[in-house]
Formats: structure tokens, C-alpha cells, sequence
């Protein structure tokens, strides 16, 4: 490399009117070691063949004066090659390649100090050809374990170079008559002693520098990527031994509706939104308030009455707290975001009745995949929460997510009045198909190795099926069912409160009561409720009076307003936790739907054998 005269064809950069022709256009592309081209590269990454010589930090040169030719500069009349290219390398008497030495006392490639103006050890001189060791099937290496070729002449601790005073040319530069090539043309690398490369190291020391900081960063990061997953892999490997069902730390365990509950999730009313009136909420509604789902339909509820409903939820919860429960609430969400899927679009509903979407099974905790639209991401607020229980030892399961496509609903379900709903719910037939599974969490309901669940509006078959097939052995799923014309969510209809005790709404009678009867189960019908015919019910009916939480078998969260339940409580021996709850009804709950038992201390039991 150097700079080009006039009237002479050169290899490196084009000048005006002359034909030149770079190394890689003669088929060659050397590199250096920073993935840059071009023979004898620039620290800063700029191509080889004709650099900058006004004291640019280039391919392991030194300072130059302007207007000066730099080392390895071709001179006029000479076609040049390098020694690698005639396939000797001369050494210096201290074992160092000749080529690109350094000649003032640096530490460089092992050589000795030079007197200016003197040539130093291994200079080409006129008249012969030369080869390297390499070329002959030896590799000569210097002192230091840099490369011989092309060296630092700055001073700088590059190469293993010298110093060069301006305007002398250094070692290896290309004396007159001789055809230069380098090694790397050749595809060879010879080495010095000490075993580093000889050629093709014009920066290799800047370059390297460069490099060794990138890479020792990528070896750092790539070894703590290890050490994380090691652990990991560890604490699989020790948790492959584990023997106990449940683990001791775990938070998750419950088996019941009525063990002495220690941790309950309690849902939100804030940013709940009315659902879009679409086939299966219009099926799971009345029609007096098909009305207001037209005119709200992705929209907030009322706000006012938003705001009391959130006022009693916050303080069912320090009721609960202060009974000694733990509570844990879910993420507030924008539930007003549409969202599409290849299949529908919707809007969301709320986070308030986690019963619907969480069933707890031993140390399990189970999503429901959810029937309504607007219900599809409901999940989401929770998932901080399972996230936590998941690391604490319990299992975490998420139901087949359906497509709810249109094939999932019946798009002429007829449902203008009650007799319609009577006839068809008899005859087994509801506005979900069986087009995939889907159910919701609170058509379950728990008794120790028994579970019990309704074919509802929003809970299928192939729902049902897949809940047995995932819970067998262990626990046995029945379906029961009701003379209910719109089923939907099963503890409002029948509520078990303890060991062979169960709550059975009068005008929804069980079909299949004598399976209770003949265990010896007490059937207890509970008094008509006493909420007003003029508050709204925009997703439920008034019976939400007997949807009850049981803290254990001798205390009941039950609804201030409701004196005539709190009676039945108390001559059953059962003390009453009173709350007012009156507009997050209005939501579609009472104290079970609004809460998830997340931990009940208790055992497995069987209550039907």
C-alpha cells in the first residue's frame, strides 16, 4: 500500500485515468481481523491499499509527515510483490521475521535497535527474490506473538513494533524493482516463535483491543446465561425427588367450600364495562335488560354506581382481613380496549367474580377456558397472581382456550320467553354447542374427592369431559342438574357450606337430590331473598342471597340486607359475618362469585363413600 505516483498502474486505490485493480477484484479478498478488506487496513476500519500518510493511525503505520510517502509506498517503475510472495522471509539474527521489523528500540516482534538511515534486519535488497519459511512449510514466528508484517512504526504497543522517525521509510517497506505480495494473498499465515500470525497484523493490536472488549463482554454475558440456567437445571434436578403432593411451602391448597379459609382472591369492580349484546349474553340475560346492553355494550357501567360497588368491595375486604384472611386483588385493566381474533372482536367485561375463571383443586389452580366473548382475556389480570403461586410449589393449568368462532353458538337459539328456555333446557340444549370445550370455573363445586357441575349456558359437555379426564383419578366429576331455564354458574343455585350440608334454591330444584339424601347429606332450602324488585340485577337474579362465603364450618360472610338468611344461619349454629354488598351484585355476584379460595387448611376427604 502507499500512495500512487503519477504515470504508473497500481493495485491499491484508482487514481484519474489509470486502470487499477484492488485485491479483491483480482479474485483476492484479504481481511484483516476486523472483518474489514483490503491489504495493510486502517485502525478505523477504512480499506488498505492507498491510506491517508499524514500521521493517520493506519494498518499499524506511524506518524508521516504530509507530502511524504508513507512505508511500503511503490515507487515509479517497479512492479512489486512481497518477500511472502517469492516465498522467502530472511530472518534477523534475534529469530524475528524480516519483513515490516521494528528498527527504534520499541519492544517490538524481538528485534534490535536500528540506527536511522540504516536497513534493518531482513530488508529486501535489490536484485533478489525472496520467500518465506511459511512458503518452504515453516512458520516463523517473533518473540512477542505478534506478526511480523506491517507492524506499529508510532511507538505504539502494537505488533511488537518500533518507533520510526517521519520521512524514513520503515521495515518492509517496498524498495524499487520488486513485485511485493503479502502472505494473506498467498492463503498462507506464517507465524513467528512464539506462535503468533506474521501477516496481514497492520492492526492488529488496535484491532484486537477492540475486540477482546467485545467478546470478553459476550463471554461474560454467555456465562452468566450458564450459570442461570445451571441453577435452574439444579433446582429441576432437585425437585425430581420431591414425594409430597403438595409441597410444604406451597400457598395453594384447597379441597372444599368450607375448611378454614387462610387466603382468598377478591375481585375488582374498577374499569368494568358492560359486554357487547351478542348472542350468548343476550341467552344469559332477561329481557327487560336487553335494553341497557344495547345502549352500554362495551361501554362502563354507571359510574355512580361503579363507584359504590368498588366502596363495598374494598370493605368486604378489610372485613376479611380483619377475620384473618389474606387477600389478594388482581390488576386493574382497561377493560374498554377492543380486541380482535381471527374468529370475532369484542371488548373486555371485568375482573370481578375471580370464581368464574379460577377453580382450586388440591394444591392445583386451574383457568377456565370461559364461554362469553368479551370474557376471552379475563385471564390476564390474574396472571401476576398465578405467576406467584406457580413459584411457590402449586400447579398451574390453563383449560384449551376455544376459538369462540361462530360454530360455538347457536345463532337461533330461541329465547323469548321463559317456557322457550324451560323446553330447551329440558331437553339439554343451550346457546353454547359442543364445537370445542369451554366452561366456567363457577359451574364447579367442590367436596373433598367429589365435584360436582351443571351443563349450563356457558359450561358444554366436551367442557365437562375434559375436566373429568383431567382430574381422574383422583377426583370424581358428576353432573347434576336443575329445573332452571337459564342456568349459569351453579352457587346460586346449589351451595355446599359443609361436610354433608348444602344450600338448594327452591325454584331451581335438583334432579339428582337423592344422591345427597342417600349419603346422608342435609338438604337445607333457604328463605326467599329480600332485595328489592327495583334494584338492578343487569346479570343475575335475586338469589344471590344464598351465594355465601364460608371462612370455616361456624362462620358465613352473608349479605347485611338479607335478615332472613342470617336467621337460617344462626339456628344452624352458623355465626354470620355481616356485609353490604347490595350494588357489586348489581355485577353479577354475591361473596362466592367476588372471591377464589386460594387456601383452606384442611385435607383430601371423601364425603360420599
Amino acid at each position: 500500500m502507499g500512495t500512487q505516483e503519477p504515470g504508473w498502474e497500481h493495485r491499491s486505490r484508482a487514481e484519474p485515468g489509470r486502470e487499477h485493480r484492488s485485491r479483491a477484484e483480482l479474485g483476492r479478498e484479504p481481511r484483516s481481523r476486523d472483518g474489514n478488506t483490503g491489504a495493510g487496513q486502517s485502525r478505523a476500519g477504512n480499506t488498505g491499499a492507498g491510506q491517508s500518510w499524514a500521521g493517520s493511525p493506519g494498518a499499524g503505520m506511524g506518524t508521516q509527515e504530509p507530502g511524504r510517502a508513507g512505508p511500503g509506498a511503490q515507487e515509479p517503475g517497479w512492479e512489486h510483490r512481497s518477500r511472502a510472495e517469492l516465498g522467502r522471509e530472511p530472518r534477523s539474527r534475534d529469530g524475528n521475521t524480516g519483513a515490516g521489523q521494528s528498527w527504534a528500540g520499541s519492544p517490538g516482534a524481538g528485534m534490535g535497535t536500528q540506527e536511522p538511515g540504516r536497513a534493518g534486519p531482513g530488508a529486501q535488497e535489490p536484485g533478489w527474490e525472496h520467500r518465506s519459511r511459511a512458503e518452504l512449510g515453516r512458520e516463523p514466528r517473533s518473540r512477542d506473538g505478534n506478526t511480523g508484517a506491517g507492524q506499529s512504526w508510532a511507538g505504539s504497543p502494537g505488533a511488537g513494533m518500533g518507533t520510526q522517525e517521519p520521512g524514513r521509510a520503515g521495515p518492509g517497506a517496498q524498495e524499487p524493482g520488486w513485485e511485493h505480495r503479502s502472505r494473506a494473498e498467498l492463503g498462507r499465515e506464517p507465524r513467528s516463535r512464539d506462535g503468533n500470525t506474521s501477516r496481514g497484523a497492520e492492526a492488529a493490536h488496535y484491532i484486537g483491543s477492540r475486540l477482546r472488549g467485545v467478546f470478553s463482554g459476550w463471554v461474560q454475558r454467555t456465562f452468566q446465561s450458564t450459570q442461570a440456567a445451571a441453577a435452574s437445571q439444579n433446582t429441576c434436578a432437585a425437585d425430581d425427588k420431591a414425594t409430597s403432593p403438595v409441597p410444604k411451602d406451597c400457598l395453594v391448597c384447597s379441597y372444599n367450600e368450607w375448611d378454614p379459609l387462610e387466603e382468598v382472591i377478591v375481585g375488582r369492580a374498577e374499569n368494568a364495562c358492560v359486554p357487547p349484546f351478542s348472542v350468548e349474553v343476550k341467552a344469559n340475560t332477561y329481557e327487560k335488560y336487553w335494553g341497557f346492553y344495547q345502549k352500554f355494550g362495551g361501554h362502563s357501567f354507571p359510574k355512580d354506581h361503579l363507584k359504590k360497588a368498588i366502596a363495598e368491595i374494598e370493605e368486604m375486604c378489610n372485613i376479611l382481613k380483619g377475620e384473618g384472611v389474606i387477600v389478594k386483588r388482581p390488576d386493574p385493566i382497561d377493560w374498554s380496549v377492543k380486541y380482535k381474533t381471527p374468529d370475532f372482536e369484542s371488548t373486555g367485561m371485568y375482573a370481578a367474580m375471580p370464581r368464574d375463571i379460577l377453580l382450586v383443586v388440591g394444591n392445583e389452580i386451574i383457568e377456565a377456558p370461559m364461554a362469553w366473548r368479551a370474557r376471552f382475556f379475563e385471564y390476564r389480570a390474574y396472571r401476576r397472581l398465578i405467576k406467584d403461586y406457580f413459584n411457590s410449589g402449586a400447579k398451574w393449568t390453563t383449560a384449551p382456550k376455544p376459538t369462540m368462532a361462530d360454530e360455538l353458538y347457536d345463532q337461533n337459539y330461541p329465547i323469548h320467553s321463559v317456557e322457550d328456555r324451560h323446553k330447551l333446557a329440558a331437553q339439554g340444549k343451550f346457546v353454547t354447542t359442543e364445537f370445542e370445550p369451554c366452561f366456567d370455573a363457577a359451574d364447579f363445586i367442590r367436596a373433598g374427592r367429589d365435584i360436582f357441575v351443571q351443563r349450563s349456558q356457558v359450561t358444554n359437555c366436551m367442557g365437562i369431559e375434559w375436566m373429568r379426564r383431567h382430574l381422574a383419578p383422583d377426583y370424581r366429576v358428576h353432573i347434576i342438574s336443575f329445573k332452571d331455564p337459564n342456568p349459569m354458574h351453579i352457587d346460586a343455585t346449589f351451595n355446599i357450606i359443609g361436610p354433608g350440608l348444602v344450600l338448594s334454591n327452591p325454584d331451581r330444584p335438583c334432579h339428582q337430590i337423592e344422591l345427597f339424601k342417600k349419603a346422608g347429606w342435609t338438604v337445607i332450602q333457604p328463605p326467599v331473598p329480600l332485595i328489592p324488585d327495583d334494584h338492578p340485577l343487569w346479570m343475575s337474579s335475586k338469589w344471590l342471597s344464598m351465594n355465601v362465603l364460608m371462612l370455616d364450618e361456624k362462620r358465613v360472610m352473608v349479605d347485611a340486607n338479607e335478615t332472613s338468611i342470617q336467621k337460617m344461619f344462626e339456628k344452624l349454629g352458623i355465626s354470620t359475618i355481616k356485609v353490604n354488598i347490595r350494588h357489586a351484585n348489581s355485577l353479577g355476584g354475591g361473596f362466592h362469585c367476588w372471591t377464589c379460595d386460594i387456601r383452606r387448611r384442611g385435607t383430601l376427604q371423601s364425603y360420599f363413600d
